[in-house]
């Protein structure tokens, strides 16, 4: 276990006995740090339910494509904690998250704190320590009370699909669960808005109408569309035309309007614009294994992927994902958390697969069990079964369909244990 892992640990215990979203905490211990969230590059702040960490990848491609020196802050993270922290474009090394971390452990002396509070406290430290241009933070949960929304003067703020998950903190309707989100909205600072329905919509213009904050919002003010083998962004300054993106899947158009847009704001060229769609890495998104334990599980004729995707419009991007494949039996292994509409995303993906393979998520309390997983798949028409581990389901589908595309699905941290795991 590295020094930062057991820091973490330690601060898992601080965690207070019930989750009241509120920002006492966060002020507090930024108050006894003395403020480093006040002396960080300017900040482009980023709520959404779906689509805000390729959101933030792409505008980082885009940025840096410039030259800018880049902060980034995401989460979760999938296969080790300093991938939430990226300064000036590295991921945090192990010396500066420990010390950044006993820090806000020392100034916190030992009050309830959430784990994402007081690690959020620590990016901010280490974001004030070396110098950047830009500083991308990507919201954890919701928004107006998210640790991340003490940023008083963000340069941009962005928007991305608004849809249902985290009902039990955030309210469980479209209006509820966007105001939540337009929460991020700063009096008088521009904000992006990517695609919506129609009822989010009319929250976040209410919400940016009483701020006097100008929105730029898809479908009014931007336009991004696929034509022939590329997309075409277009907004009052003009007309982009770009390659496809290098993130897979329709609902990447939408994702990348979003980022062009927000570039647009900052001024960029038309080549940031292209290095935004074409040099974005994301992991777990759409993302093809291409070698490591499980390739060699699953045999030389299969397909294998993954992707994070975990909730109804999660389940809907994945489906018009796996629709522009080219054609080929899918065949799902599936670990999803009890916490989640595991019925609503599996109800997506069932026209398009032939199988699923349930398993619990390795060492996480919140786990579905597999046959609750299998039982839902069942429900909504998909023939299932249950394994031990994704290892022993791929090589079950394999054997039976050789040629199969095996996609392993449903959580963010199945697929950050499958990273780990795999090599």
């Amino acid at each position: 276990m590295s020094h930062s892992d057991a820091i973490l640990d330690r601060l898992m215990s601080l965690h207070p006995k019930v989750i009241d979203l509120s920002l006492d905490r966060m002020e507090r211990l930024l108050a006894a740090l003395g403020h480093p969230e006040r002396a960080i590059p300017p900040v482009i702040h980023i709520a959404g339910t779906n689509g805000k960490g390729s959101t933030l990848a792409m505008i980082r491609a885009g940025l840096e494509a410039g030259g800018a020196r880049v902060h980034a802050y995401t989460s979760p993270h999938l296969a080790r904690f300093h991938e939430r922290i990226r300064l000036a474009g590295t991921l945090i090394a192990e010396a500066d998250l420990a010390a950044a971390l006993e820090e806000c452990e020392t100034a916190n002396r030992g009050l309830p704190i959430t784990y994402f509070e007081i690690t959020t406290a620590a990016a901010f430290l280490a974001f004030s320590r070396v110098p950047a241009d830009v500083t991308l933070l990507e919201v954890g949960l919701g928004g107006r009370l998210d640790a991340t929304n003490v940023i008083a003067a963000p340069e941009l703020t962005v928007i991305t699909p608004v849809s249902i998950d985290h009902t039990q903190f955030l309210g469980d309707t479209l209006p509820l669960i966007a105001a939540e989100k337009a929460g991020i909205i700063k009096p008088r600072i521009p904000c992006v808005v990517g695609p919506q329905e129609d009822a989010a919509l009319r929250v976040i213009e209410a919400r940016a109408s009483g701020l006097t904050a100008p929105l730029f919002v898809h479908g009014q003010h931007w336009h991004v569309a696929p034509e022939r083998d590329g997309i075409v962004f277009q907004d009052e300054t003009g007309l982009w035309d770009l390659p496809a993106p290098s993130l897979i899947g329709p609902h990447q158009i939408g994702n990348a309007g979003t980022a062009l847009a927000a570039l647009r704001m900052l001024g960029a060229t038309h080549d940031q614009a292209r290095a935004a769609v074409t040099r974005a890495e994301w992991p777990a998104r759409m993302q093809r294994l291409a070698h490591g334990k499980l390739i060699r599980a699953a045999g030389q004729q299969a397909e294998l992927w993954l992707d994070g995707g975990h909730n109804p419009a999660g389940g809907r991007a994945l489906a018009q994902t796996l629709a522009a494949l080219p054609p080929r039996p899918t065949h799902l292994v599936c670990g999803m958390l009890n916490t989640k509409d595991v019925a609503g995303y599996l109800r997506a993906l069932a026209p398009h697969v032939e199988s699923l393979t349930a398993i619990d998520i390795p060492d996480e309390p919140n786990t579905l069990p597999a046959a609750d997983t299998a039982r839902l798949a069942r429900e909504a028409g998909i023939p299932a079964r249950t394994a031990t581990d994704t290892t022993a389901a791929v090589a079950g589908i394999a054997q039976t369909e050789p040629a199969a595309r095996i996609l392993v699905c449903g959580s963010l941290y199945l697929a950050g244990r499958v990273l780990r795991e795999n090599g």
